[in-house]
């Protein structure tokens, strides 16, 4: 079973650190997920009425981000975190992107809640799943870019497992050999916040709604949480 944890260093570096893992197993992501289509056409409808918008930059969940990737030395205005550039895009498109319901279901409820999501398809992870700050000689393949290989900087925050850099700047892209396909099937997403004082309800309401959309579809769901002590 693969295990989730947080360098000391990080947790030292941010003592408010809380992570939601949600483990689906036996996902069956070629069913249809109205759950989740209805979810995502309502986040869209209520943007498009003017009765929501997503968290931008000026959004106390959004700033806190930002102040944790200049850090680490990120520009989080060139390499945005994840919900910032999910909910960006919301606006300019007014749709959000379709890519299968399991990543769909975690899109629909970064943005609702304003949270960094993501998620690794667990039959292609190796041994554990760490949150460290890289050393600088890592390898990371991005998100649809098989062909390319980056090396993360020094101080970066990535997720890493016992093969290379899972996820790059704590949660701006994942990589291409993890990725969540309609055929995955086992499968952890991660919820976080570095302010769990002040969002920590939230994650957690977030995390719930996740395993509500997942559960239909999976043969058992489970969610435990990551904090600066685990």
């Amino acid at each position: 079973m693969t295990t989730f944890r947080i360098d000391p260093a990080v947790a030292k570096a941010f003592p408010d650190t809380l992570i939601a893992v949600v483990t689906a197993t036996g996902l069956r992501g070629h069913e249809p997920w109205p759950a989740t289509a209805t979810a995502l056409a309502e986040l869209e409808r209520r943007l498009a009425d003017g009765d929501w918008q997503p968290a931008d930059e000026t959004d106390p969940r959004i700033e806190a981000w930002h102040s944790a990737y200049r850090s680490f030395g990120t520009n989080p205005r060139r390499v945005r975190p994840s919900v910032d550039a999910l909910g960006r895009r919301l606006v300019k498109k007014g749709t959000l992107p379709r890519i299968n319901p399991a990543v769909d279901s975690y899109n629909a409820v970064s943005v609702r809640h304003g949270l960094p999501a993501g998620a690794f398809d667990l039959d292609r992870v190796t041994g554990d799943v760490e949150t460290r700050y890289a050393d600088g000689g890592e390898t990371f393949t991005p998100l649809g870019e098989p062909d390319t290989t980056e090396n993360p900087k020094p101080g970066e925050v990535v997720y890493t497992d016992t093969t290379d850099v899972l996820t790059r700047h704590w949660n701006h892209r994942d990589a291409h050999r993890t990725r969540v396909t309609v055929d995955s099937t086992r499968v952890a997403f991660v919820l976080e916040t570095v302010q769990a004082v002040r969002d920590g309800q939230l994650l957690e309401a977030a995390a719930a709604e996740l395993q509500e959309l997942l559960a239909p579809h999976a043969g058992q769901t489970t969610t435990h949480y990551l904090g600066s002590g685990a």
